[in-house]
């Protein structure tokens, strides 16, 4: 699913929009028990409630594809019968009527879900009339197909926070009850893809809210797919594999070069955007990383031991070189090259001062040296005369003095 696939399906996540046939849940507590389930026919909720689902469905769909949305194709034994995929064509059939099925959904949730705190599991079935699109992207009242699907939004559960309040029943203000509050959802999936605007039963895409930490034992274990790396994930690997080779990141140098990696890795990839399609990925593989990091300074032997550890830890899934790019290490690697800039002209300034005769420059002072009779040196200080910032020149009666290589006879 891309990003204008799953627009596609948010878009209708609105009350005069959305064809949601049922919501159902089970409410879980520390202990993992089932405290309570329930389903309930969607257009049937009462205003407040129904929005508040609906948001939730609406961040289950929501962030950046490749790092809070993953595409995850479903293995061949998965799609076999009593395979993980099994149960969600399962759910889906039954438009989630079933409570068998749906408690058997509960207790894998449960048995694979890696969570001691309480949780609340959503589950939502939808099904839409895909309108047809003509080829400059117009819809059409005619339909293609029904694209039916389930979404599963797994949301912490917590107490709110103590607080005072207004006590009507006593008329005081005194301490608040607290309850039991429902958050946003840190896990989700929706099953099938959407891909190419088209029911796809061979993928599933699951939602983190934590792309550092995701919940791979639920993707592995409760949905049966192979777990793959979130574009946080991967730049956070790739930073440390770079640490570990170059040393201590808080030594200038070692940070400097990782500067010029990050710069190295951006040049790449405007120089592929330009050769390539614009919707094609730039991939980064060995053969592109391996002159990034020597024309970083960056030594043969150490580069290799990068190259062979960026090689163990993206084996089965190349990133794109975008997912590796730092936005705080670029935006800190322009400050210093400006600062090297301005540096660079300083000391080519300081040259032409010294060329001059301008020999130090120092805050409110500025002495030069100018040549006088019988070789002496006079020193020119800055001063105020008359209100004004002037450069006084000391000299002994008629001298002829040379300043910026002409002869002045004061």
């Amino acid at each position: 699913m891309n990003k204008r696939e799953i627009a596609e399906i948010k878009r209708r996540f609105k009350k005069e929009s959305c064809t949601f046939t049922r919501v159902c849940g089970c409410y879980v507590n520390s202990d993992k028990a089932k405290v309570v389930t329930f389903r309930n026919t969607f257009l049937n909720l009462e205003d407040e409630e129904l929005h508040k689902y609906l948001e939730i469905a609406n961040k289950t769909l929501s962030g950046k594809p490749g790092n809070s949305l993953l595409e995850l194709p479903f293995p061949l034994e998965a799609e076999e019968e009593g395979g993980a995929q099994a149960l969600l064509m399962e759910l889906r059939s039954s438009q989630l009527k079933d409570d068998e099925v749906l408690n058997r959904f509960y207790d894998r949730v449960i048995e694979t879900y890696d969570k001691v705190e309480n949780y609340l599991i959503l589950l939502f079935h939808d099904a839409y009339d895909v309108p047809m699109k003509t080829t400059d992207n117009l819809s059409l009242d005619d339909s293609e197909e029904v694209y039916e699907y389930i979404m599963c939004a797994i949301c912490p559960v917590d107490l709110s926070k103590p607080g005072l309040g207004y006590n009507e029943n006593e008329n005081r203000i005194g301490t608040l009850d607290r309850d039991w509050v429902v958050g946003a959802p840190e896990s989700g999936f929706t099953f099938p893809c959407f891909t190419e605007r088209s029911t796809d039963i061979h993928a599933v895409m699951v939602y983190t809210k934590d792309a550092k930490q995701p919940h791979t034992e639920f993707w592995e274990n409760g949905l049966g797919c192979k777990a793959i790396h979130t574009s946080t994930q991967k730049k956070m690997a790739f930073t440390s594999i770079l640490g570990e080779a170059l040393g201590d990141p808080e030594d200038e140098d070692v940070r400097d070069t990782m500067l010029d990696v990050q710069q190295g890795l951006s040049d790449f990839i405007e120089i592929r955007t330009e050769t390539q399609d614009k919707d094609e990925p730039v991939i980064l593989n060995r053969e592109e990383l391996s002159p990034i990091l020597e024309n970083s300074g960056i030594d043969e032997p150490v580069a290799e031991r990068i190259a062979d550890k960026f090689d163990a830890y993206f084996e089965e899934n190349l990133p794109e070189a975008d997912e590796l790019l730092d936005a705080k290490s670029l935006k800190d690697n322009g400050l210093r090259m400006e600062k090297k800039e301005l540096e660079k002209q300083v000391v080519q300034l300081n040259h032409k001062l010294e060329e001059a005769g301008v020999v130090n420059v120092d805050g409110s002072e500025v002495n030069v040296v100018v040549k006088v009779p019988d070789d002496r040196v006079a020193t020119v200080r800055a001063t105020f005369v008359d209100g004004q910032r002037c450069i006084v020149i000391p000299l002994e009666g008629d001298e002829e003095t040379t300043v910026n290589g002409e002869k002045k006879v004061f």
